[in-house]
């Protein structure tokens, strides 16, 4: 059977953009806390240096990647990144307006937003609640650890998931990670890694309470 030049081009063209649309992939992912301080972590790669977005979709509500609506009056969402090796790499609280919905409850943008260019490897996101902050690397935890009930300090009556201006939010996330080769949701307990860094909170916790 004759293949004409111009047949074995437009296979090639294709085999190509087949190849280009299976290595980046975006996911997405839903799911609920059960405690203030509860953290949720994802594993993810890439194998090229790769422009990921690390997006979530609760606070305020919004369509996802997979084309999902997602409801408003999820928590106030931050967010962590660490490479393979559990070394903190940067982390997000807010996301501009415009970059993420604005709430038409609180007129607030706080659903997180972090866009950079990253090398190939492996990569952990941490999704927390508004103000668990990491600590620094992976292991050493995050600020809230051990307090199942720390935005009850906002004031809103449920006295869990409240935000800073006192409205009551729900315990829902939704998280989008774009741009990447792979993506997991680690379950929750994640590992004995919790217990490790629930001592390292409750310790960084006991140290800042006592220098107050």
């Amino acid at each position: 059977m004759f293949v004409s030049r111009s047949s074995i081009a437009i296979v090639a063209v294709l085999g190509l953009s087949l190849a280009m649309a299976t290595q980046a992939a975006s996911l997405s992912f839903t799911g609920n806390f059960s405690k203030d301080d509860d953290v949720q972590l994802f594993n993810f790669s890439v194998t090229t240096p790769s422009t990921v977005t690390l997006v979530t979709w609760s606070y305020a509500g919004g369509v996802n990647s997979a084309g999902t609506s997602i409801p408003e009056g999820g928590f106030d969402p931050i967010l962590a990144l660490y490479n393979a090796a559990g070394t903190f790499i940067d982390n997000n609280d807010d996301g501009d307006c415009g970059q993420v919905p604005e709430s038409e409850v609180t007129g607030s943008c706080f659903d997180t937003y972090f866009q950079s260019t990253i090398q190939p490897g492996d990569y952990t996101v941490a999704i927390q609640q508004y103000d668990n902050f990491a600590l620094g690397n992976l292991s050493d935890g995050f600020s809230e650890t051990g307090l199942p009930f720390f935005t009850s300090e906002y004031g809103c009556s449920n006295g869990q998931f409240c935000d800073v201006d006192g409205y009551n939010r729900t315990k829902a996330w939704a998280f989008d990670i774009l741009n990447v080769d792979s993506a997991a949701v680690v379950p929750l307990p994640a590992s004995i890694w919790f217990l490790v860094t629930g001592i390292a909170g409750l310790v960084w916790r006991s140290r800042r309470h006592t220098a107050s």
